[in-house]
């Protein structure tokens, strides 16, 4: 694949920054001041616990991304700071988190597509239909190429950031500032209903990263990444504290908390019905646009893998495009299994723990990499000035307890079926360092 550098179709930062926009804001916003109603307006203060760690987070990955350039993201840096078997592991849970996260928002993509076409929602084979178009479609842009899959993503970011800015700005107008007392309609103690909240919203948050996977195909990564991500970070930030305000100050707590579709029962109570379609238009764009961003992901993390020997090297070989197809096929055709295994057979409750271990395996990737530029820097023996190794260890620290703090917060079932998902992956892990070893012998 081309580098950044040379490729000239490659990703600039409006490019990376709406692919780290595109991936965080995608079904979430639409559906968590639902959630987040049974707290009240603390919950505001759990967005902003949230969103500074989200904030410590991208700028460690902005921090990596300079020093290892790999194509990779997540991966890449665990390789480089602990070692093969790490990096594997990373490398492991954090494609199936791609693949599944791929399922769960065809779902919820052909879930709004529903709300605007009632036939679509009669008919479980027309959802499912709708779903698998929308993986495939966006499986052959991506493996067009990579430019192609930015120009999407650019395109649906912008339009899906048109509903959910106006109601974050505009809808202050409309806020009662009875609805915003009591703080805390939660009946625990402060504390205990912020950090409840920042759990729920820091899935709003997953894909914070994006950015750094397909560094190989970024313009100028060393400055590009880095900017991105927090700029992204930044943006979601805002977006979500704003239209969170809104939704609390518009609708009252009660009927928020039994919405289906919360913001657009803020937008219908701003501007009517049709508010609310315009809000499905727009969460039908936003997941839309999450789609097409995890999409390029499950090329781009495998593709990196088999690159090092670490995952298979079919998935490492290229298309006509310079773009992994084998990797692209191969994910989205288990992900379309998921799909069709929810509508076919109805297995709600299993796909949804699926997908809670999707953000399982999202969460580990963030723990290690909040140390890896420590581990680095040991493994390389890179002499560096007292002060600069505080600040990487202050910073890595915070990132560390914060994520660790996250995957307490994901619950205990969630954790245990994690970490059996990642003993899953231990054989292949075998197998692959098996094969490579043979295959050494044979070169001698």
């Amino acid at each position: 694949m081309a580098s950044g550098a040379d490729a000239a179709g490659g990703l600039g930062l409006v490019a990376c920054t709406a692919l780290v926009v595109g991936n965080m804001i995608g079904s979430g916003i639409f559906l968590l001041p639902a959630s987040l109603a049974a707290f009240g307006p603390i919950s505001l203060v759990g967005w902003m616990v949230t969103s500074a760690g989200a904030l410590v987070l991208a700028v460690i990955f902005g921090r990596l991304s300079r020093i290892v350039t790999r194509t990779g993201g997540p991966y890449a840096y665990t390789e480089a700071g602990f070692g093969d078997f790490a990096g594997f592991i990373i490398a492991w849970g954090y494609w199936i988190a791609l693949w599944t996260g791929n399922a769960a928002v065809a779902v919820a993509l052909a879930g709004y597509v529903g709300f605007l076409f009632p036939g679509v929602a009669a008919s479980s084979t027309a959802s499912l239909a709708v779903a698998l178009i929308a993986i495939w479609t966006l499986t052959l842009v991506n493996i067009r190429g990579v430019a192609e899959a930015g120009f999407v993503q650019v395109v649906t970011t912008a339009l899906k950031l048109v509903p959910l800015a106006l109601i974050g700005s505009l809808g202050f107008l409309w806020i009662d500032g009875t609805n915003f007392t009591p703080f805390n309609t939660s009946g625990q103690s402060d504390i205990a209903a912020i950090s409840a909240a920042a759990a729920l919203t820091l899935w709003a948050y997953l894909g914070l990263e994006s950015a750094t996977v397909p560094s190989g195909d970024v313009i100028d990564p060393e400055r590009t990444i880095p900017r991105a991500t927090i700029l992204g970070v930044l943006i979601a930030a805002a977006v979500y504290i704003s239209v969170t305000t809104v939704a609390i100050g518009v609708v009252t707590a009660p009927e928020l908390a039994v919405s289906a579709a919360p913001l657009a029962d803020v937008a219908a109570v701003m501007w009517g019905a049709v508010g609310g379609v315009l809000v499905a238009v727009g969460a039908v764009i936003s997941t839309f646009g999450t789609l097409n961003g995890f999409t390029l992901l499950t090329g781009q993390v495998p593709y990196g893998a088999a690159l090092d020997r670490v995952f298979p090297p079919r998935l490492g070989r290229l298309s006509r495009y310079g773009t992994p197809a084998n990797a692209l096929v191969f994910s989205n055709l288990l992900a379309s299994i998921l799909v069709a295994m929810n509508f076919a057979q109805g297995l709600v409750g299993a796909f949804n723990a699926i997908i809670l271990l999707a953000v399982m395996s999202s969460l580990l990737p963030y723990a290690l990499c909040a140390l890896a530029e420590l581990m680095i820097l040991l493994r390389t023996g890179r002499s560096v000035a007292g002060p600069q190794i505080a600040k990487v260890a202050l910073l890595g620290g915070l990132g560390f307890l914060y994520s660790l703090w996250a995957i307490y917060g994901a619950g205990a079932e969630t954790v245990f079926l994690g970490f059996l998902l990642i003993l899953a992956g231990i054989p292949v892990h075998v197998a692959i360092k098996w094969r490579n070893r043979n295959d050494i012998g044979e070169e001698t």
